[in-house]
């Protein structure tokens, strides 16, 4: 098998007695993955991020292009748990009195939209992004089933001191599977910093959403694509990994 994949140009990275594979098409060349070390990460599908009235709406950024990105999510979750693949969902914010969130002294404090909307509109204070309110959680269409796994993160990269990285570790992950919001903050940030840490990850581009012009987009999967990982889409990847038998 990796004699045939090294003359098919597919990257596989396992031991070549491990069973139970699928190749991922994908760009800029497809990918062998297993359910034993893939897991699905999905980058901050909350309220703030993918629902009017939510933190990302009341900031001034255009979120039509959720919904649609909730329905491509919850196909690849569907499939991803039927072969046995990790669901891990992050959720990006911080402690009810924002102690997590830094002070004037960090560049959090200046950078973070959601801090920057609270001070233009006191009356927000209090309400985005902290654990515990409506704006932090998951949308209700993609509710965690029994088995998967939710993480806290502080800052962009869902790496940055959380317990990702060990969580990951622990179950043998090697490939990361990335959908969610932004692809060009969040999924970016956390996908490179997966890079330095040895994890090949895969972006699936229709699952994911920018904040900015549709430029954004196209940059983040440039880069991608050209330096941190592999870029697929949701019907790839529900079609190769749907091929596995359920567990």
């Amino acid at each position: 098998m990796r004699d045939m994949d090294q003359q098919l140009g597919v990257v596989d990275h396992r031991p070549a007695q491990t069973a139970g594979t699928m190749v991922l098409p994908a760009r800029p060349e497809p990918i062998r993955l297993s359910p034993a070390d893939t897991a699905v990460v999905v980058i901050d599908m909350q309220n703030a991020y993918a629902t009017e009235g939510g933190y990302v709406d009341l900031a001034g950024f255009d979120i039509a292009g959720a919904a649609s990105v909730i329905g491509r999510i919850a196909q690849v979750l569907d499939t991803a748990r039927s072969a046995g693949m990790p669901v891990i969902f992050l959720q990006n914010g911080w402690d009810g009195e924002y102690v997590e969130a830094g002070t004037p002294a960090s560049p959090n404090w200046h950078k973070s939209n959601a801090l920057k909307t609270m001070r233009a509109q006191p009356e927000l204070a209090g309400q985005l992004l902290a654990r515990g309110g409506w704006d932090y959680e998951l949308v209700d269409a993609l509710t965690p089933q029994p088995g998967d796994i939710r993480v806290h993160k502080t800052r962009y990269s869902a790496f940055f001191n959380s317990q990702l990285d060990s969580i990951l570790r622990a179950r043998g992950i090697r490939t990361i599977v990335f959908v969610g919001i932004a692809s060009n903050v969040c999924v970016e940030s956390t996908l490179r910093d997966g890079f330095h840490l040895e994890y090949f990850g895969v972006m699936l581009e229709d699952a994911t959403h920018h904040l900015g012009p549709d430029f954004i987009q196209a940059a983040t999967v440039y880069n991608v694509e050209k330096f941190f990982g592999w870029v697929s889409t949701v019907a790839d990847f529900c079609g190769a990994v749907g091929q596995q038998p359920a567990v």
